[in-house]
């Protein structure tokens, strides 16, 4: 075990031994490692993805889009394994120098348009399409904060909350404690604010919603981390449990979930709303 009195030295270096789930991905500079192109399909709209909170949240817009009668939504997912460096080929750097999924491509121009993070692609295919964003002030600007405020949560919920929890190689009380409490605190402030409306941006389902409930869905359902929606006790949140279980029961959110999930029985590339029908009927 780690000393954990451990005093940080002048200068910090790379230990690629540092352990942890996603040691072997995990690198403290940018840029590709290797050559690889991306595939590409049929439609205008390319998704280079895979299935976590951050993935689901652009596959779960484009499903809602699709099922409110937008073909130009249809769209082509195609994986991007992360535990395998698929962020880290030339071809994928080239859509998102950042090396993180999802990243998309809009091919339905003259000249491909590419958007990566999460929050810019929702926003982008909402004004595109003109839907599940509101066009008038001041309720554009209360979803707009909505969807920035999850924006900033997520690598508090996810890198801080559920790596010290879930997949550091070592447990300390320390940060899971202090990562417990900023989580607690964050599904306390989604609380209060769906006590007060049916939804995060007030009465209409938005793209606000849409990105919360990547993160967040998984804690109503249980699903997260293991055992941290027992630990957190994500049940005595009930405004946000009456609000997940809304989000969670429209079909196009429960299509957009299994879309490039990796793992058994699920899509793991979509090119038809027919693979998805599959999965859902099994």
């Amino acid at each position: 075990m780690s000393d954990p009195t451990y005093t940080p030295p002048k200068v910090w270096t790379w230990d690629k031994g540092n352990g942890g789930e996603w040691a072997s991905i995990n690198r403290p500079v940018s840029g590709a490692t290797h050559d690889k192109e991306l595939p590409r399909g049929e439609h205008p709209l390319q998704l280079y993805s895979l299935g976590t909170p951050n993935g689901q949240k652009v596959t779960i817009l484009l499903e809602e889009l699709i099922a409110a009668g937008v073909a130009e939504a249809e769209y082509d997912a195609w994986l991007i394994n992360i535990g395998e460096g698929d962020q880290f080929g030339s071809g994928f750097v080239s859509v998102n120098p950042n090396s993180k999924i999802p990243a998309l491509l809009d091919y339905s121009a003259d000249k491909p348009v590419r958007i990566f993070e999460s929050g810019a692609i929702l926003l982008y295919l909402a004004e595109k399409f003109g839907k599940f964003v509101p066009a008038n002030y001041p309720e554009r600007a209360e979803c707009l904060s909505w969807l920035m405020w999850q924006m900033s949560t997520a690598p508090l919920i996810g890198g801080g909350f559920g790596h010290f929890y879930a997949y550091a190689p070592e447990k300390f009380e320390y940060p899971i404690n202090r990562y417990a409490m900023e989580t607690k605190r964050i599904l306390d402030v989604a609380d209060k604010r769906l006590g007060e409306s049916r939804y995060l941006a007030g009465s209409e389902y938005s793209i606000a919603d849409i990105a919360a409930y990547g993160w967040f869905g998984g804690f109503v359902r249980g699903d997260a981390y293991g055992d941290a929606a027992t630990f957190l006790d994500v049940a005595s949140y009930e405004h946000l449990m009456r609000w997940g279980e809304e989000v969670g029961a429209r079909t196009p959110v429960q299509r957009g979930r299994i879309v490039n999930r990796n793992g058994e029985g699920m899509v793991r590339e979509r090119h038809s709303a027919a693979d998805i029908d599959i999965v859902l009927k099994a």
